[in-house]
């Protein structure tokens, strides 16, 4: 999960050296300290989130919302697409460094991130194509493959009066 979570984050446009997993012992109080003494400078080296990653906050708070919602859904992809059969360390790193997971991440998570983001777009206002593309900075078909998706799934339908998408 932790993988996938620095993915995510460099996705949606946070530093993924904002966040950091380590295990440490309670017996082991020294390391702790000093994991946290780097972890903390690492971040103050950053700065304020978002300012460092050169994202206004209405933006950043937008992504974040999006990548929330699909949180239940990446548990349940890692649960059944990205295990690894064999728990070794050497395992998990062959996996991936194989080019899998950025393979998966890509069909699967942020197909779903892009439809996130969508929805959460037409629910202030019903929009075009091209006004959802140059909004997410996509490109018009790859908006047109996530509206035909959403519309499928029934999130979002077209509204014939106004020559739009809007939520359904």
């Amino acid at each position: 999960m932790s993988k996938i979570a620095k993915k995510l984050l460099g996705h949606i446009g946070i530093n993924p050296d904002r966040f950091r997993l380590e295990w440490v012992s309670a017996g082991e109080g020294i390391r702790f300290a000093e994991i946290m003494n780097a972890f903390s400078q690492t971040t103050r080296e950053l700065g304020p989130l978002g300012s460092s990653e050169g994202i206004d906050k209405a933006q950043l708070t937008f992504n974040l919302e999006a990548a929330l919602k699909l949180v239940p859904f990446i548990k349940l992809v890692e649960r059944e697409r990205l295990r690894v059969p064999i728990r070794t360390e050497v395992e998990y790193e062959k996996f991936f460094a194989s080019g899998d997971l950025d393979r998966l991440f890509d069909e699967i998570i942020l197909e779903k991130y892009a439809i996130s983001q969508i929805v959460a777009l037409l629910q202030k206002k019903p929009l075009s194509t091209s006004e959802i593309a140059e909004s997410l900075n996509l490109n018009p078909s790859e908006v047109s493959r996530h509206i035909n998706n959403s519309s499928r799934y029934g999130f979002v339908r077209y509204d014939v009066e106004q020559q739009c998408y809007a939520p359904a």
